[in-house]
């Protein structure tokens, strides 16, 4: 099955200036929706001019869209923000590649979250993730305009989607990255990822292969404020898409198990192995009650099944921001502390006086974490 889509890189489009609501049909087609200032105008048309990259010339920064569960989970917007500090650099542009069927408004959107370019695939093949053909449209669209960086968030989806797109291109992955920086010399993308158990971060390049393609955890990076007078080209490219799959999707629903109120929570309760028994860590839950916050877990702790692995902080779980986190026996590796970086205030409670979660906390108290959370507890009850 083939689909000829208008490649036309004139097109252009504004965002709805109505937020993450999403109500916008298919304005996405390149509708003007709100008019600029001259200053807003000159600031991206500015790069209007340039053509997408193609030939043997590897350019531009691209992030691939992932726009389901969009209120939640916001890695795409994330890397959005950190993607166009990276073409900066570059001096090139940030494209956002969606894949769907009747996504327009998702472009509205990214657009309005900062991106230079919007590359649509729109199709009725494409409406239920199938990874063999997500697979070979990008595949497609990558060898076409070869961009020299590629991004993705380091979910579910991105872990199953992005290793075997990598394998068709021929070229690196850094999974779970937890830092992005430019070598402007080289024009280099610099990985940082945790390497060794965790035990170590690592800085990794990929010399001599394009693109250079990264995943990153939901929360490492902020995503921009909504700009409703945001400008954005909107690109329909042509494209092969093949409906025949290994694998048929019979029908699908949301997993009602999974809570996503972690992410969101402003204060955060953490526990680690050091708390000694199952019965030690229930107390965190209802800590995190009395203050209004939600429960998180290391490692250890899940292995342990002291907890569900929705709750799994650090390299291989979730990343979080809250404005308290307290950690109470956690000794600060760094596979754990890669998922609470972004916390404003940090309070650690530790036996030992040496470990290195002290390192990052902003109050520590050293003692046993079963006392120290009785007492604590006591006096919420009183006061809450």
């Amino acid at each position: 099955m083939k689909t000829k889509q208008s490649s036309d890189p004139s097109t252009r489009a504004t965002s709805s200036g109505r937020g993450p609501s999403l109500g916008m049909g298919s304005q996405g087609k390149g509708t003007p929706g709100v008019a600029l200032s001259g200053a807003q105008r000159s600031r991206r048309e500015t790069k209007w001019p340039r053509a997408l990259p193609g030939g043997t010339h590897w350019e531009g920064v691209w992030v691939f869209g992932d726009y389901r569960n969009y209120f939640q989970n916001r890695v795409t917007l994330q890397l959005i923000a950190k993607g166009s500090q990276l073409a900066e650099k570059l001096g090139t542009e940030l494209t956002v590649l969606v894949l769907g069927s009747q996504i327009h408004q998702y472009a509205m959107e990214y657009t309005a979250h900062g991106a230079d370019v919007v590359m649509v695939v729109d199709h009725s093949s494409l409406k239920n993730y199938q990874v063999e053909t997500y697979v070979r449209v990008v595949s497609q669209l990558v060898q076409r305009f070869k961009p020299e960086i590629l991004l993705a968030g380091a979910t579910a989806f991105g872990r199953e989607f992005f290793p075997r797109l990598a394998k068709r291109l021929n070229t690196g992955l850094s999974a779970d990255c937890v830092a992005l920086e430019i070598d402007t010399e080289k024009r280099l993308l610099i990985q940082t990822t945790p390497a060794f158990g965790g035990e170590l971060l690592a800085d990794i390049i990929t010399p001599e292969h394009r693109p250079q393609m990264a995943t990153v955890h939901p929360g490492v990076f902020e995503e921009r404020i909504h700009d409703h007078g945001a400008m954005a080209r909107i690109v329909y490219p042509e494209v092969d898409i093949e409906a025949e799959e290994r694998v048929q999707l019979i029908r699908s629903k949301p997993d009602q198990s999974r809570k996503g109120g972690l992410e969101e929570a402003e204060v955060v309760v953490v526990g680690g192995r050091g708390l000694g028994t199952k019965e030690t860590f229930q107390m965190l839950f209802e800590l995190a009650q009395l203050l209004g916050g939600e429960v998180g877990a290391t490692r250890p702790v899940i292995l342990s099944g002291w907890a569900e692995e929705s709750r799994l902080l650090g390299q291989t779980g979730k990343h979080v921001k809250p404005k308290l986190l307290i950690t109470a026996g956690t000794s600060g590796a760094v596979q754990y502390t890669t998922g609470i970086q972004g916390a404003e205030t940090i309070i650690a409670i530790n036996r030992d006086p040496h470990a290195p979660i002290f390192k990052m906390a902003d109050l520590g108290l050293v003692g046993d974490a079963k006392a120290v959370l009785s007492l604590l507890l006591e006096k919420l009850r009183k006061r809450l």
